[in-house]
């Protein structure tokens, strides 16, 4: 797994112990929202608690938790003028590369290429489906493309999900406006490749069951355009805009900092928040407000005091986490892969426990460099979130019924494989309630647009929401989107000067 070019350095410690906000978690919307911030004159520190850190060691190797596959930033407009704000959008866009090829399918009787180039696509399909192909070329294609009929829309910056009945109100004027909100997906049919390629959606949104048309549609049609890799995947993303935050004056506690980074609880005067208390330390660190970035069953652990905050907590409770993404790693030589297999496949496992099996190619890495000839293989599917309940003999099973599907995609491979890891297994040191790399959750709030989960605002007026419940049916476009406009709520929360705006 590749890391950043340049190694993320932080100060020392905290510059100092009151700020306008605190950001807490690991997650990127928060890291976003933070430098955001901070750009905007606001004194930030970023308390990352539950940071994974770019990948696992293992026998020497770095390793993935999961499979990640990111858009094209072109196909996240929205999303391009923030990070233009920060001074990112180039090295970001140029630093996203897409696989070779594209994607690649695997069926019980067929395994076919999906490259970007129209014509190519084309005769792949007709080589391997005949007739049928032409129909599937056209959804493919149709699907890629659908995304687009919507950016206008997150372009304006809807209040999604809506604060109350005026901002409701307002949102659903707006939709109004932009009928391709709900269009119908053009992936759908019945045929076999359409439909494993529809199961590359739940690894790229946090929904368990997606019910309604852009939540279908918007975050597959971005993939579909370009299924592009971040080379250190999510995490490195993250700490490039980490990094910024640095740059522009913010403070970070992390994994790296010898004042520490986990938080004991959260302090409040009442029901409203007043600063962070970390483990072994008395330093309370103060905020005008609070911005979170961690999933919420972390955050109900940090609230003690039940109490005066049984409205957050309630809040936090409308979310449930239902499947998780399970994983199995194999170090293998390059030469022993067999030949013509793709950096990501999607693999039709016939196992309706298991679904579709999203494998995933990454250079070996150890001591911080890349293994010349060496590849780390990700293979990812969801379990139920109980899995974890069951005890590990249930996840070697697991395990084991994965490295079944790895060995029929790749027979002869695993003689020479040089190591096989196991995230929830062998990921030592890691705190249990980060090996959830991606989570699929269910709500009981109601699902604007069929994306929206938890509220930003919460009955805690002045601790703001901006993790991956929020927008959980928009995946990485979701999570970005989040921190963006928990920026802006803390702006109009706090009221302070603009410098951008003179």
């Amino acid at each position: 797994m590749s890391t950043s070019a340049a190694k993320l350095k932080l100060p020392s410690g905290p510059s100092r112990h009151v700020y306008d906000v605190i950001v807490l978690g690991s997650q990127v919307g928060g890291a976003l929202a933070a430098a955001l911030l901070a750009k905007r004159n606001h004194r930030v520190l970023l308390v990352e608690h539950d940071g994974m850190g770019p990948g696992y060691e293992h026998d020497g190797f770095m390793l993935p938790y999961a499979p990640f596959v990111a858009p094209p930033l072109k196909a996240m407009p929205a999303v391009e003028e923030a990070l233009n704000e920060l001074g990112l959008s180039t090295a970001i866009g140029r630093a996203l590369r897409p696989h070779a090829p594209e994607l690649q399918l695997v069926l019980p009787r067929n395994r076919v290429d999906l490259p970007g180039d129209a014509a190519r696509r084309r005769a792949e399909l007709t080589r391997e489906f005949g007739e049928a192909g032409e129909g599937i070329q056209g959804a493919l294609t149709g699907s890629a493309a659908q995304h687009e009929a919507t950016d206008a829309f997150f372009k304006e910056g809807p209040q999604l999900p809506p604060d109350g009945f005026f901002e409701g109100w307002k949102l659903k004027g707006q939709i109004k406006e932009h009928p391709a909100l709900e269009a119908t997906p053009r992936l759908a049919g019945e045929d076999p490749a359409l439909s494993l390629v529809r199961g590359l959606l739940p690894f790229l949104v946090h929904l368990e069951k997606p019910s309604a048309p852009l939540a279908h549609t918007r975050a597959l049609s971005q993939v579909l355009t370009a299924p592009s890799t971040y080379p250190g995947g999510m995490d490195a993303l993250r700490d490039v805009l980490t990094r910024r935050l640095t740059e522009l004056g913010g403070d970070v506690l992390g994994r790296d900092n010898p004042a520490g980074f986990i938080v004991e609880e959260l302090a409040f005067d009442g029901s409203k928040f007043s600063g962070v208390k970390l483990v072994r330390s008395d330093t309370l660190y103060r905020a005008s407000c609070l911005v979170t970035a961690t999933d919420s069953g972390a955050l109900r652990r940090l609230v003690t005091d039940k109490k005066h905050n049984r409205g957050l907590l309630e809040h936090l409770d409308q979310s449930n986490i239902k499947s998780l993404l399970f994983s199995v790693n194999w170090v293998v030589p390059e030469a022993a892969l067999p030949r013509g297999m793709g950096e990501l496949v999607l693999v039709d496992t016939q196992d309706p426990e298991l679904g579709p099996l999203l494998v995933q190619q990454h250079p070996a890495r150890t001591g911080g460099k890349d293994v010349e000839g060496v590849r780390v293989v990700c293979a990812g599917a969801f379990v139920p979130a109980t899995a974890r309940e069951e005890g590990e003999e249930h996840l070697r099973a697991l395990a084991a019924r994965i490295d079944e599907h790895l060995d029929r995609l790749m027979p002869f491979t695993k003689q020479h494989r040089a190591l096989r890891s196991v995230p929830y297994l062998d990921a030592g040191g890691v705190r249990g309630s980060r090996l959830m790399p991606h989570p699929l959750y269910s709500f009981e709030t109601e699902a604007f647009l069929g994306v929206t989960g938890l509220k930003q605002r919460t009955p805690a007026k002045n601790v703001i929401l901006a993790g991956r419940e929020v927008l959980p049916g928009l995946g990485l476009e979701g999570e970005l989107l989040a921190g963006m406009r928990a920026a802006r709520l803390v702006q109009d929360m706090l009221k302070k000067k603009d410098p951008l705006k003179g």
